[in-house]
């Protein structure tokens, strides 16, 4: 699918404030995917439909992942992480996306996950930086993103963790594995 009939698709689900992020991950992902070596195509279709299903309502939400076969253990977690594996069935559903590395960096762009593909690190740190983003530590995190991916990655993950701790929120699985992959596989 190329980035004009995404960018239609998308249009048409998602509007205002949200729509004008995922244009920003998309400039940021290209960028990150330039930098870095991934795919260029890949990181464009993936960050355009990141978001996709972010404003279904809950209910549906439940129905897509329980249609899907998601791990049951998601629904037990904030409804947040919901989007992204969502997101991801739908697209192979009703759009036949069948890149699986495309519908896996969807899938995580909100939890991460240990041993993080190029482009799923793509994905998640555009996300994560994207130009309209403004918290404690995403300068930071734009900073290392400019030098080193990983470094970023695991500066977004780290950061991520200390957010949830600080608020008393549960904190998904796949976060805290793929904090610890990076802990174990790189200098970070």
């Amino acid at each position: 699918m190329d980035r004009e009939k995404a960018i239609e698709i998308v249009g048409k689900k998602i509007k205002g404030p949200r729509f004008q992020h995922t244009l920003g991950v998309v400039d940021t992902a290209i960028k990150l995917a330039e930098k870095y070596g991934a795919n260029r195509e890949q990181a464009e279709i993936a960050a355009i439909f990141h978001d996709y299903a972010k404003l279904l309502p809950i209910s549906e939400l439940k129905n897509i992942l329980k249609e899907g076969q998601e791990d049951d253990s998601l629904l037990l977690y904030h409804p947040e992480l919901w989007h992204g594996p969502a997101a991801a069935y739908i697209l192979k559903k009703e759009f036949s996306i069948e890149d699986e590395e495309i519908l896996n960096s969807i899938r995580f762009h909100t939890t991460g996950r240990s041993n993080m593909s190029l482009l799923e690190k793509v994905i998640y740190l555009a996300d994560y930086i994207e130009p309209g983003r403004s918290f404690p530590g995403v300068n930071e995190t734009r900073e290392l993103a400019e030098k080193d991916l990983d470094q970023a990655v695991f500066k977004a993950i780290s950061n991520t963790i200390s957010f949830l701790v600080e608020k008393k929120a549960a904190i998904y699985p796949d976060t805290f594995e793929a904090y610890n992959s990076f802990v174990f596989n790189t200098d970070s």
